[in-house]
């Protein structure tokens, strides 16, 4: 196991898998505590419009995910806010016609699209240096925006309601949270895909939330679970030969499942 360690891909792999656990343990906190996992389906889904259009066009997916991402994340909160159209029914319009979208474009592209599988279910061992690049960058406007909107993000979370009359601007910070998501999703595609990617943005922090009771705790918790279950994940589907991304959710809902088992039987040991 130690050897593949002096190979490019997988240098590039563990890399990957680093910063796919920092946005989703920073973001995925925010959405598990606001109840967005449906949001964040909704978004992630879209974006396969922008990998369509993009081979179509014969530019990087990834760009065009990242446009996507971030017009389905804006729609999203501008139709709920100014429309009579509810939450569900905007993110299940999203969900699908980006879905269509991505369908249509990479019918159009020229030739076999050999790469589509990998951007639905992902495939951490063919990063290329530029997709770091630019996970780095995402990674560090997540992390800046979380930091510089902490305590807004925060007041939000936890009574939305009583931040508006204290004169915290909930709507904008929902849309800034909104972008966070898009562009953690983007950052996590070539991990886990567009299919997956709601399981590494959720599972973490849903294990973390059992043994914190602090936002700030829950964070850092879930980006340390976000980048060990990428890495593990990464090294058992090496050595058992299976697909990465599904090999890391796999473990992931594993380790929750146990977790949770455990909590449940130490209650009941208690009562």
């Amino acid at each position: 196991m130690l050897t593949v360690l002096g190979y490019e891909f997988m240098q590039h792999a563990l890399a990957a898998a680093v910063l796919a656990g920092i946005a989703c343990g920073a973001v995925g906190t925010y959405v598990v505590v606001r109840r967005m996992v449906f949001v964040s389906g909704g978004i992630s889904h879209a974006t396969f419009g922008g990998v369509g259009l993009a081979l179509w066009l014969g530019f990087n997916p990834i760009l065009g995910a990242v446009a996507f991402a971030l017009a389905a994340a804006m729609g999203m909160g501008v139709v709920t806010r100014r429309t009579r159209l509810s939450e569900d029914a905007s993110i299940g319009v999203l969900w699908v016609t980006g879905m269509a979208l991505g369908v249509v474009f990479a019918g159009l592209a020229a030739g076999y699209t050999p790469d589509l599988f990998s951007y639905l279910f992902g495939n951490i061992l063919t990063v290329l240096t530029s997709e770091l690049q630019l996970m780095l960058v995402l990674d560090g406007v997540i992390v800046a925006t979380v930091l510089a909107f902490y305590k807004e993000f925060q007041a939000v979370s936890f009574d939305e309601e009583f931040s508006r009359v204290a004169g915290v601007p909930a709507g904008a910070l929902q849309l800034v949270l909104l972008a966070l998501i898009a562009l953690t999703i983007v950052t996590v595609i070539r991990v886990v895909g567009i299919v997956l990617v709601i399981a590494l943005i959720t599972i973490p922090p849903s294990i973390a939330r059992q043994y914190t009771t602090t936002l700030s705790g829950m964070m850092r918790l879930s980006v340390a679970l976000g980048v060990a279950l990428s890495v593990c994940g990464i090294a058992l589907s090496y050595v058992l030969n299976i697909p990465s991304g599904a090999t890391i959710v796999l473990l992931g809902g594993l380790v929750l499942a146990f977790v949770l088992l455990a909590k449940r039987l130490r209650s009941t040991r208690s009562a």
